[in-house]
């Protein structure tokens, strides 16, 4: 590969010219160097100076002109320009060193060599230099490009050390493989088991925007188990392991939860990028080691797991400073419907249940049907195809029901207030159950969904129900 067609971007040949100019030696590194290689696309730009990183960015700012607009975060020493749709990074090379009781690394000016042994992995630790007598020239001290070819993430110093001196890159490492289909080189992992416990000192948020990185890729179960396999999800995710293993008693066990559960996150990922879906995939079934039952007539039972589930997942949220915002609510409503489908399908698909099923979720009809018909694991053929076709009558059923795009969106068609108004009653109980009602009729078909047809029908019930 001739790196020099890769850098044709005007910019390199820029920054490399500014750098020149201030006798700097200045190198693409990291991310955007493996990517080339990779094929893939990238307008984040990391750059190191042998010197400077402000200094050279605010150099390059003015050379760039109009149009981009420069950050300056001196107590880290970075700065970063953003022109157009790039962002670019710049940094002085730099050696770092650790305190056991922190991942803050205690930083001093150093050497492009320097700078290339405190990276994570070798696959990231490449540079281009961008000066004129060397442009387009590939530095790799640690084979970088060898593993990108073998597909093994690999740390450039001794593992035990990088991971003990900052133990987000176990994090970093688990998301890289899953990412990029690659493979953990085993003293590597067997380096992150070892130093999995670190992990306690790292902040709640930098761990969520890995476990992020992981929930977006294309297959996020891959992520999960090597959390798994290296000790690190039971630290960063107690109630997921609870739904490992499989209970026996008088011959009779139920399935692997944890590893249903990753099969639903699989399929979820492979028909949607909702990041938020995804989520309530890993936590459908996150109820069901609190509701195992053993009966001995119908064997293994999880009653209400979904709507235990949904009750957990505020306090997991706000455990893990998650957001708790529409985020957190869409996630546990799914949870909590979850099971919906597959009743509704059971009961024969009356217009009732589905009425009420189409209400209840909403604008999120779409995301629940997903999660059912990927919450089909079964390896009996004929068991899946029946609840397939289940699910295909359900649907069907849902077209065919009269108002079904106005009940995604429900509202009350009588008021609260209207109803005070004019039964001269105070706010309370007897409002709700009035509303309830009126509810109840449209969902079993007795009156249209309009408010003429609710209030006659109103007029007609409130006096019994306001007696009760």
């Amino acid at each position: 590969m001739n790196l020099k067609d890769e850098l044709k971007n005007p910019v390199f040949a820029r920054i490399g010219g500014i750098a020149d100019a201030m006798g700097r030696e200045v190198y693409v590194v990291g991310g955007y160097v493996r990517d080339i290689f990779l094929r893939r696309e990238s307008n984040d730009i990391d750059f190191v100076t042998v010197g400077s990183g402000i200094e050279l960015a605010e150099a390059v700012s003015r050379g760039l002109g109009r149009g981009n607009s420069l950050s300056v975060f001196a107590s880290y020493g970075t700065a970063q320009i953003k022109s157009g749709h790039l962002e670019l990074e710049f940094v002085g090379a730099r050696r770092e060193s650790y305190s056991r009781g922190s991942r803050n690394p205690i930083v001093e000016d150093g050497t492009l060599e320097d700078d290339q042994n405190r990276r994570d992995f070798t696959i990231n630790a490449m540079a281009i230099c961008l000066n004129k007598d060397r442009f387009g020239e590939l530095v790799d001290p640690f084979g970088g490009i060898v593993d990108l070819e073998k597909g093994v993430i690999r740390t450039p110093l001794d593992p035990d050390i990088t991971f003990s001196d900052d133990p987000l890159r176990m994090m970093r490492a688990v998301r890289f493989a899953t990412q990029l289909g690659f493979t953990i080189l085993p003293e590597t992992f067997e380096a992150m088991r070892r130093n999995s416990g670190r992990i306690e000192i790292i902040t709640r948020e930098r761990i969520n925007d890995e476990l992020g990185k992981i929930m977006r890729s294309p297959r996020p179960s891959v992520g999960l188990r090597l959390l798994d396999r290296a000790g690190l999800l039971e630290l960063i995710f107690p109630q997921l392991c609870e739904l490992k293993g499989v209970e026996i008693i008088e011959g009779r066990g139920h399935k692997d939860n944890f590893s249903h559960t990753l099969q639903v996150l699989d399929n979820v990922a492979a028909k949607s990028d909702n990041e938020w879906l995804r989520w309530a995939a890993l936590l459908h079934d996150i109820g069901k080691p609190s509701t195992k039952r053993y009966d001995e007539k119908t064997g293994w039972t999880f009653h209400n797991h979904n709507f235990v589930g949904e009750k957990m997942i505020p306090r997991i949220f706000r455990a893990m400073k998650m957001p708790m915002d529409e985020r957190m609510k869409y996630v546990a409503k799914i949870v909590g419907l979850h099971m919906r489908p597959q009743s509704v399908g059971e009961e024969g698909v009356s217009d009732s249940g589905v009425r009420r099923m189409i209400t209840d979720a909403g604008a999120d009809l779409d995301d629940l049907m997903l999660l059912a018909e990927a919450d089909i694991t079964s390896k009996n053929p004929a068991k899946v195809r029946r609840q397939l076709e289940g699910f295909a009558r359900l649907r069907e059923r849902m077209d065919q029901i009269k108002d079904a795009d106005k009940l995604r969106n429900w509202t009350n068609p009588v008021d609260g207030n209207e109803i005070m108004d004019h039964f001269k009653i105070p706010p309370g109980r007897k409002i709700a159950v009035l509303k309830d009602a009126v509810k109840e009729a449209i969902m079993e078909g007795k009156i249209a969904y309009d408010h003429d047809a609710a209030w006659q029908y109103l007029l007609e019930v409130a006096p019994g129900l306001l007696e009760e």
